[in-house]
């Protein structure tokens, strides 16, 4: 429920001073997210790198059990996001004790979701082998799963507890904690793998072991950071921890659970894309997953954005300034959409050389090269839509408001992305070029949505 605060008229130089504030604030907290992020993608490339001198079974085995994996943990990770604004919103009030729940609730429902979340990936061989997979790519892939399985619960928690410190405006502690973690996770699978130190040689399954090992490691260097370092310490987060905040935990699963069913049917989609490119032709394939690599990369850049947006939003929300609402929101889209837009100038000016990167520069790698070029010029407006919708999804987020995010995905990517990627993809002749085309325009509906929902709830709250 929105409360209305009626907002007070300020000097032109005072607002202007704010929103000057306001871009160093969201920057401050932005930068270390995103490199956060970004240090989580190197951890699976790596990861990716070192399965790949087990040979191409292998990696193909690494991507099912990915896939597995990641929808189990997508959905939980929906609901420990849900942290970030109650805990923003706990700091902007001033009220220690629910800013110390938040973070309880968090942690409670990250191990409670962990445990059925298991199955999946425990079970991943025959999920896999369901689908239509060769019995012999599902068998490693349950090997790898095996290892991975068990890294659901701190993972999730290292989550919970990174929310929490940026919310206190203290963001680089999960940074340092990210960086340290990339070098120990490429020894630990390297040493797994291939059983250096007298240890059994593992495989794959070695690899998903280390990647828990490293979960763990993670968790357990945050749990320490919050509990003993000021100024965390001061707020006494993990005081009474056994004690389970019921209504705060419900209101974080009604928050989160909407989180879950937006990120699954964001990763749906782009699922769903793979499996039209792999009807059009292995080029288009093999084109549009480089094309994707890049703009996952990229998205760091909003996702970081949208990550601080939350907080500023949640700040400010808590604290009853809808003025300072407003311009937080206002601070994350415009700063987002000159950050992207620059990004993009470079990755379309460069689009070539990033295909040569991935394919070498060959005549039988060619076509894949200009394909992949082609998408990712295409793809230039799907990039700008892309962190646009993450940015004002994160702002959203701020003030409670994930339900009607959920309906604008459908929308977006289920009634619009999808249908015109398939019409243009296979009844207009346009290839893989018609699926980006596809989702850019439900992706720029689904952004364009988030931000009339913003507006109107920002205009409600200043009464």
């Amino acid at each position: 429920m929105l409360d209305t605060v009626k907002p007070r008229s300020q000097p032109q130089g005072v607002q202007a001073n704010r929103l000057a504030d306001e871009f160093a604030e969201t920057l401050r907290l932005a930068v270390p997210m995103m490199l956060t992020q970004l240090g989580q993608i190197a951890m699976m490339t790596t990861d990716l790198a070192l399965i790949g001198r087990l040979g191409e079974d292998a990696v193909a085995a690494a991507a099912l059990a990915h896939t597995v994996y990641f929808v189990s943990f997508t959905f939980g990770l929906g609901l420990v996001v849900a942290v970030s604004p109650l805990a923003a919103q706990a700091f902007g009030a001033g009220d220690v004790k629910r800013l110390r729940h938040a973070l309880r609730a968090g942690l409670w429902v990250a191990l409670l979701i962990s445990l059925p979340m298991m199955a999946s990936p425990l079970y991943g061989e025959q999920i896999l082998l369901a689908l239509g997979q060769a019995p012999h790519s599902a068998s490693l892939a349950q090997h790898y799963l095996n290892g991975l399985a068990w890294g659901i619960a701190p993972a999730l928690g290292f989550v919970a507890l990174r929310s929490m410190m940026s919310a206190v405006n203290r963001p680089l502690a999960p940074l340092w904690i990210t960086l340290a973690a990339i070098p120990a996770n490429a020894a630990l699978v390297y040493v797994l793998i291939h059983g250096l130190f007298g240890l059994p040689e593992l495989g794959l399954l070695g690899a998903g072991v280390a990647t828990t090992l490293v979960n763990a490691g993670t968790f357990a260097a945050a749990i320490t950071i919050v509990g003993l370092r000021k100024p965390f310490a001061d707020y006494r987060p993990l005081a009474h921890l056994w004690r389970i905040d019921w209504p705060l935990m419900r209101e974080l699963v009604m928050i989160g659970a909407p989180i879950s069913l937006s990120l699954l049917m964001e990763y749906g989609l782009f699922s769903s894309a793979a499996l039209l490119m792999g009807l059009i032709s292995t080029t288009a394939l093999a084109a549009h997953q480089i094309a994707l690599q890049v703009t996952a990369v990229l998205f760091m850049v909003p996702l970081g954005i949208g990550m601080a947006a939350t907080v500023r939003v949640g700040h400010a929300f808590g604290s009853g300034d809808p003025l300072a609402v407003k311009r937080a929101g206002l601070v994350a889209a415009v700063l987002g959409i000159a950050l992207v837009s620059a990004l993009t100038i470079a990755i379309v000016l460069g689009r070539y050389a990033l295909g040569r990167l991935f394919f070498g520069s060959g005549e039988s790698s060619a076509a894949t090269v200009e394909l992949t070029a082609m998408l990712l010029l295409v793809g230039a407006t799907f990039f700008i839509a892309d962190g646009l919708q993450t940015i004002m999804g994160g702002a959203l987020r701020g003030i409670n408001d994930t339900r009607m995010t959920l309906v604008f995905a459908a929308i977006g990517y289920w009634c619009i992305a999808f249908p015109i990627a398939w019409v243009l993809a296979f009844h207009a002749g346009l290839g893989a070029v018609g699926v980006w085309i596809g989702l850019s325009i439900g992706t720029f509906i689904y952004a364009g949505l988030l931000i009339l929902r913003f507006r109107m709830l920002a205009r409600k709250l200043g009464g």
